[in-house]
């Protein structure tokens, strides 16, 4: 299926514009991390979730003043209290960050306190429909394992493209990554979605999924750089973008709209999943395109920019000398 026949599409002229774009919206991502923070999700933060379902939904307001009267929660203790899902569904989620101690059933005393609280209120009949806690060693071992997950996943792809391309691609390409990374936070953090397990594990999916449709231009970059060889780099980068342009579209715009599905029929749980994903497909594509190829660009233009011909073989020497003494007997 072709979208656009023989496409010869600018995009190297726009690269300049691209990166400031891009300067901007990581620079207004880290302004609003720094100034509202990021939310941390009960896995990284540690805490108690509870959701209950009522019978008749109460305000939001109620459930919080029910709390706050309860004695076993402590007084003062930054408590979350939110709608889950539709509001037809009547359910609330109740977030404390705070938890007992991490061993044996204290860690399940403030989800219990929890119950307690809205059972002691008159705020009618409910179901514990989930429930989560996490104490706050295994909060920071996972940080740790998060972090760590995302820096070898990023050395991993630096060495693979350096072996398997050029090292002026594994740079580009992992400038790409750190570039969707950061905007991907940037978003997180400017509609407020919880850094939470599912995040990562979308994270690094859209990591991977930038880096293929990366290598997929590179290696088509590279084909170009051995038969056009009297191409300058931007000439040869941007024929490449065009030669793979209707790929990326058909496998960006097939994963979109897998993610956007999810996200409006994958329910409350996948939300921030499926926003991640989303974030990650536009702008892993985006980066591919205009940032990874910018970077080979402004490194090869300070060096040779072509790929030197191959040494002559002893046949064809041989059979250039033959080719000369048959134009000085002619």
């Amino acid at each position: 299926m072709q979208i656009f026949k023989n496409p010869h599409f600018n995009f190297v002229k726009y690269r300049w514009h691209a990166l400031i774009l891009s300067w901007i919206i990581i620079g207004a991502g880290v302004a609003t991390i720094f100034t509202a923070g990021l939310p941390l999700g009960v896995e990284f933060s540690g805490g108690t979730i509870v959701i209950v379902k009522f019978d008749t939904a109460p305000s939001v307001e109620q459930v919080r003043a029910a709390l706050g009267r309860h004695q076993g929660i402590t007084a003062g203790q930054n408590i979350v209290v939110q709608r889950y899902g539709d509001e037809a569904a009547r359910e609330v989620l109740i977030r404390l960050p705070e938890v007992g101690q991490e061993q044996g059933t204290g860690l399940t005393k403030t989800a219990d306190a929890v119950v307690n609280g809205l059972s002691a209120s008159n705020l009618g009949k409910f179901t514990v429909v989930g429930q989560q806690v996490v104490g706050p060693v295994v909060g920071q071992e996972l940080t740790r394992k998060g972090i760590l997950a995302t820096v070898l996943s990023l050395a991993g792809l630096l060495a693979y493209i350096a072996f398997r391309f050029r090292f002026s691609f594994a740079v580009g390409a992992v400038v790409a990554t750190v570039h969707d990374l950061l905007v991907t936070l940037a978003f997180l953090a400017f509609f407020r979605y919880d850094m939470s397990l599912n995040v990562i594990a979308a994270i690094l999916t859209v990591t991977g999924y930038s880096t293929n449709d990366t290598i997929v231009i590179f290696d088509r970059v590279r084909e170009n750089l051995k038969n056009a060889r009297r191409d300058s780099i931007l000439e040869t980068v941007n024929t490449a973008i065009n030669q793979t342009l209707n790929r990326t579209i058909l496998t960006a715009g097939t994963t979109l709209l897998s993610a956007v599905s999810l996200f409006l029929f994958g329910g409350e749980v996948l939300k921030g999943f499926a926003f991640t994903m989303i974030v990650g497909v536009i702008t892993g594509t985006y980066s591919s395109v205009f940032i990874a190829a910018a970077i080979v660009t402004f490194w090869r233009s300070k060096g040779a920019a072509r790929v030197p011909a191959p040494a002559a073989t002893n046949g064809d020497a041989a059979r250039k000398k033959t080719n000369n003494r048959k134009n000085r007997v002619s």
